[in-house]
């Protein structure tokens, strides 16, 4: 089955950008097939069913100083758009930390000697930064000591990437720790030289949908259709056939069999490194090698459903302990009561980042719900009798890595790409770069409308986004 040479605009991707990109289109009345290769739209910021409960792949919370984006999600959930207050903590070695920190507590967690070696390890980085500052690790230690970054930065960090700090490129502490961070709010309150309170406050509020962010991303299929727009799941891209500067046929597996689309312009959110190794004829060496270079990180998780609604209060908690693999653990009643119907029960998401094919990925569903049991009665969060079943759902290409060189290596295949007419990319996935969910969606409306006719910088998006406000 193959469209008219002249036909749509395809999608690669029904993810938060893919699909704002589709409802631009299709309300300028462009026609718009989207493709994605899995059961549910959404992307990494799905909604899962489990248990008669339901619980995300990953927190995600709607926060934005976007006026166009908040004016979106108002649109296209209403009364069914919540207003949720935020409380986080971080696990650290053995405590709970309130987030943002709470001076008194913690003094007491930490005693005297940490707090002081923290203060003074601060003063030393102050007067002797340690450069040139070209990582993570360097960049963090120089704003606020070695010691404050061995305490709460180190740890979790690497557990989320998987690789030293010390290898991890600056741009991304750079771009997640900017105006404030969970460093600065420890140090703001354990400075004894402070003149005023810190002049930023961690957001207190985000927006959420009633029944999870898969409640957004239904909309948006449903708004996209309506104005004709098709949205095809289990369907996955595997050739873009090419010649000249113009795409010329995408190649798709799909549940009846092959199918071979002939687009009058691509927009891709599949991640960048995919998209470029997915084109026949292949690009240039040096642009495919840049391409197997950019490494993305995988995550999964293990949901496991509590008999009892009664458990810790935090939305979610940071857990910056080595001693345990999990690296953030969520509490979905506490996202929306709704996520979990039943008054006596709620699904608690065990959070371990991976790289996909690693020990962790491959590990059989019944040992990671083993692992995450042991896990979470370690931290002290749930009694055993609590726990009566689990499930496990991976997800690939999460995390998009800014390990050294990365910059050169994106720089090296937007080039390539820009010599394309008609293909576009957008999203975490297609501009390897850790957005958010309205940036996301964002990059998705500007190459949608560039795609009509007008010139947006999609690549200058979240950029300078002052709203950023940790580091994971």
């Amino acid at each position: 089955m193959a469209l008219d040479a002249q036909g749509p605009v395809v999608v690669i991707g029904a993810g938060p950008a893919g699909l704002a990109a589709a409802m631009e289109l299709s309300r300028r009345h462009t026609p718009v097939v989207v493709l994605e290769r899995q059961e549910r739209p959404g992307g990494l910021a799905q909604t899962v069913d489990f248990a008669g409960g339901r619980f995300d792949l990953g927190g995600h919370r709607f926060y934005t100083k976007i006026d166009e984006i908040g004016r979106l999600w108002e649109e296209l959930l209403g009364e069914d758009f919540l207003t949720r207050d935020r409380l986080s903590r971080v696990f650290y070695q053995g405590a709970f930390y309130s987030y943002p920190l709470k001076p008194f507590e913690a003094l007491r967690n930490l005693g005297p000697r940490r707090s002081l070696a923290i203060i003074l390890s601060y003063l030393r980085a102050r007067v002797r930064p340690d450069l040139p500052e070209d990582t993570f690790e360097r960049w963090v230690s120089n704003r606020f000591g070695r010691a404050l970054y061995e305490t709460f930065f180190k740890a979790y960090t690497e557990k989320v990437w998987g690789i030293p700090c010390s290898q991890i490129g600056v741009e991304w502490a750079a771009q997640r720790i900017r105006d404030l961070s969970l460093g600065k709010a420890v140090w703001s309150r354990l400075n004894p030289f402070r003149r005023a309170p810190a002049a930023v406050s961690l957001i207190e509020q985000f927006r959420y949908p009633r029944l999870g962010p898969g409640m957004m991303w239904d909309a948006c299929v449903r708004a996209s259709s309506a104005e004709g727009a098709e949205v095809r799941l289990n369907h996955e891209v595997l050739r873009i056939r090419h010649e000249g500067d113009r795409v010329l046929a995408v190649e798709v597996a799909g549940p009846q069999g092959p199918l071979t689309l002939s687009p009058g312009h691509v927009i891709s959110t599949m991640p960048l490194a995919d998209l470029l190794l997915a084109l026949d004829p292949q690009p240039p060496e040096d642009v495919a090698t840049a391409a197997r270079g950019l490494r993305r990180r995988a995550f999964l998780t293990v949901a496991l459903l509590v008999e009892t609604a009664d458990t810790f209060p935090d939305n979610w908690v940071y857990v910056h302990d080595p001693s345990v693999r999990v690296g953030r653990v969520q509490n979905f009643r506490n996202w929306s009561p709704a996520m979990m119907p039943s008054d006596t029960q709620t699904i608690i998401g065990m959070e371990y980042f991976c790289d996909e094919g690693d020990s962790l990925w491959t590990a059989a569903d019944a040992d990671l719900r083993a692992l995450a049991q042991t896990e979470i009665l370690r931290l002290g969060l749930l009694s055993d009798a609590a726990i009566s079943d689990a499930t496990v759902v991976r997800v690939r290409d999460a995390y998009p890595i800014y390990d050294p060189g990365y910059e050169q290596r994106v720089a090296t295949a937007r080039a390539y790409l820009a010599g394309f007419a008609n293909l576009r990319t957008c999203g975490r996935g297609g501009l390897h770069r850790y957005n958010n969910l309205d940036h996301s969606m964002l990059t998705g409306l500007y190459a949608a409308r560039n795609v009509t006719g007008e010139a947006h910088d999609v690549w200058s998006v979240n950029v300078e986004a002052a709203h950023v406000e940790d580091n994971a």
